[in-house]
């Protein structure tokens, strides 16, 4: 028997919450464990279930869901799915910072929601389409195109192709083996890159190749 994935749902409106359990409970291999409606009992949940994914809205009573992310950090963390009504750009990055991967808009959580736990399971990043640009762009609107950043005309052809695949999420391993070389030669080239371009810390090139994607294609 295929073991099921242990789901916690963490948000304030008991309405939002029995639809997204509907729809959780609908689905075979889902199992939604525990719900709550503020970040001391996601917390509390949280250390109890240990839950596989956690369904984290970020404005909550009392401590919100980057409360809640923090307080995790120290311990083994469930892959979390951030609900949220708007693209505040401060809170995503945060959100991003903390480790989050999954990030959906409130308004299409019903239709998102599986898809999002489905690919936080798998590895994947999961943004719905209206935060994308805010998330890690900064714009809620499509902006005049910009001049490209300084630094890319130092990059190699290798070295923008690697971008590109940076751009979209892409891991290391994957990379190589969508390029055809090795996982440490795609390494070796992030490095490069990030060096080429002032870039320092776990997640500057990820936050730059999508702020910039524009300019790769």
């Amino acid at each position: 028997m295929t073991r099921k994935v242990r789901i916690v749902i963490a948000d304030d409106h008991p309405i939002l919450r029995k639809g997204l359990r509907d729809i959780m409970e609908a689905v075979e291999g889902f199992a939604v464990v525990a719900e709550c409606g503020d970040g001391d009992g996601a917390l509390r949940a949280i250390e109890k279930e240990r839950p596989d994914v956690v369904v984290l809205d970020v404005d909550m009573p009392g401590r919100d869901g980057l409360s809640v992310l923090r307080e995790l950090g120290g311990r083994e963390p469930p892959r979390v799915v951030l609900l949220t009504m708007h693209g505040r750009e401060d809170l995503l990055r945060t959100a991003f910072d903390l480790g989050v991967k999954g990030f959906v808009v409130k308004d299409g959580a019903m239709l998102d929601i599986v898809d999002a736990i489905h690919a936080v399971c798998d590895g994947r990043p999961y943004i719905s389409s209206h935060l994308s640009a805010t998330l890690l762009t900064g714009r809620d609107k499509p902006a005049a195109r910009k001049e490209p950043p300084q630094g890319l005309e130092r990059l190699t052809p290798a070295e923008l192709r690697v971008l590109r695949l940076i751009a979209d999420f892409k891991t290391s391993k994957e990379i190589a083996s969508e390029l055809g070389i090795h996982y440490r030669t795609v390494e070796n080239q992030r490095t490069s890159i990030a060096g080429k371009l002032g870039l320092s810390g776990s997640h500057s090139l990820t936050k730059f190749a999508v702020a910039h994607r524009d300019h790769l294609l």
